[in-house]
């Protein structure tokens, strides 16, 4: 279940945690059933090369939506100029863990993470996004 994207934009869908275990294996238009966060959709821009996911947020004074670094299993804060969301995702876009952090901040390795969300500091629980919930990423063509 290999996932590969181009650096470009998308749309990523929040569905909720439901209360399997999360080790099964969903098709890619399923409800991810449980809460109210199910299919909350936030503007997304994807970041897949080096250089765009060297690059990330470094530079922003605001987040519209959020960013995917892939692959990616950990971030940091270092010149950064707000504080983030940052989210880490499995293979399966399950995630894995949430956590917010502060410019000048290293985040944790986490073995299981694939990928790496981040967004504005607040953004994802607004949404939902939260330990067990797992999102769908739509690539916009063009």
């Amino acid at each position: 279940m290999g996932r590969r994207w181009r650096d470009g934009r998308g749309e990523l869908i929040v569905r909720g945690s439901g209360s399997d275990s999360g080790r099964g294996r969903g098709s890619g238009g399923e409800d991810g059933g449980g809460g109210g966060a199910a299919g909350v959709r936030i503007p997304l821009e994807i970041a897949t090369s080096y250089r765009a996911r060297t690059k990330g947020l470094l530079g922003r004074e605001s987040v519209t939506g959020a960013l995917l670094l892939s692959p990616a299993s950990s971030v940091h804060t270092f010149r950064m100029r707000i504080p983030i969301d940052v989210a880490y995702l499995d293979r399966h876009l399950r995630v894995v863990a949430v956590r917010t952090m502060r410019p000048g901040r290293l985040g944790m390795p986490r073995p299981r993470a694939r990928h790496v969300l981040e967004a504005a500091a607040g953004a994802m629980d607004e949404w939902g996004l939260r330990e067990g919930a797992r999102v769908e990423v739509v690539v916009v063509e063009g």
